[in-house]
């Protein structure tokens, strides 16, 4: 078994289709399947279930894929950690974000990065606080920046990001407008929420205060990305509870935020999600060290 083929292996598990990983990998869709055959014929079994619409993992391949990823990831720090003692940051950085994260600016963070470190290659990759989680745990990922992690749910570090309130977010003709800057808990009962999927931190930091609080809720509408909810909160079709700093953001503006009085406030927390600090690539070291510079936070 040869990295190649692993490689080759994950391609076509990721795009679910043959021609698609072998223009990604540039090579030969005949040489990419004849890589894969082989595979198969060393471990002895199919690996995908193809037909003339898809191609999809079987159940060994399932197996594989995890185990596949976490070798390729090693095989890259190795590589990378070589280059760092040569004195040289090459290779590529991973790096997976939540939407609108609190306590850095991804994008300058990254610039900076860039300017200090050319030779590296940037991915990045938006995804959902859990699909993060797993992308760290599994290697896929080199550091993450999430939201609402709970320790048991991660047992690398976790570093510090930001924390703050949420409010409830409404239109100016909603009713919380006009009674006042704060509302109580059994004053949420019975209305109409927008919010984020449930893998989304805002999303996971609600849910749990509301538990907490012993309030049902029912969430109407559904989005995956802020711009649309705060659409949504404008023309009146719902209230939503998000971190504070999205009502600063221009698209809120002529929304009316409103605290949430009593116990069990909803809190929004931002984290770091890094691997154990043994497995921590050079790349993500070399990001942690800018993250932890004020300027970019």
């Amino acid at each position: 078994m040869e990295l190649r083929q692993l490689e080759h292996f994950v391609a076509v598990a990721e795009e679910q289709h043959f021609t698609r990983a072998a223009e990604r990998l540039a090579v030969s869709q005949s040489g990419l399947s004849a890589s894969v055959r082989a595979l198969e014929h060393e471990l002895r079994t199919p690996l995908f279930s193809r037909t003339t619409r898809s191609v999809r993992l079987t159940e060994a391949g399932q197996a594989l894929l995890t185990e596949a990823e976490r070798t390729l990831a090693g095989a890259r720090a190795a590589r990378d950690a070589v280059d760092a003692v040569r004195g040289l940051l090459r290779g590529t950085l991973t790096l997976g974000v939540e939407q609108c994260v609190a306590g850095v600016s991804t994008a300058r963070l990254l610039a900076a990065f860039h300017r200090e470190h050319p030779h590296m290659e940037i991915r990045l990759r938006q995804e959902g606080t859990s699909s993060l989680l797993d992308g760290v745990a599994g290697g896929r990922l080199d550091l993450a920046f999430a939201a609402t992690v709970s320790p048991p749910e991660w047992r690398g570090d976790l570093v510090p990001l930001a924390r703050e309130p949420m409010v409830v977010l409404c239109s100016p003709g909603h009713r919380f407008a006009e009674e006042g800057a704060r509302v109580v808990w059994d004053n949420l009962r019975g209305e109409s929420f927008i919010d984020f999927h449930p893998d989304w931190g805002p999303r996971r930091a609600a849910d749990e205060a509301f538990a907490e609080a012993g309030v049902r809720r029912t969430v109407a509408l559904e989005v995956s990305d802020v711009h649309s909810l705060l659409e949504l909160v404008h023309e009146g079709l719902g209230i939503a509870v998000v971190p504070h700093h999205f009502s600063r953001k221009q698209e809120a503006g002529g929304l009316v935020a409103v605290d949430v009085a009593g116990a069990h406030r909803p809190v929004y927390e931002s984290v770091v999600v890094l691997p154990p600090s043994r497995a921590m690539s050079p790349g993500a070291k070399a990001l942690m060290t800018l993250v932890r510079e004020a300027p970019l936070r």
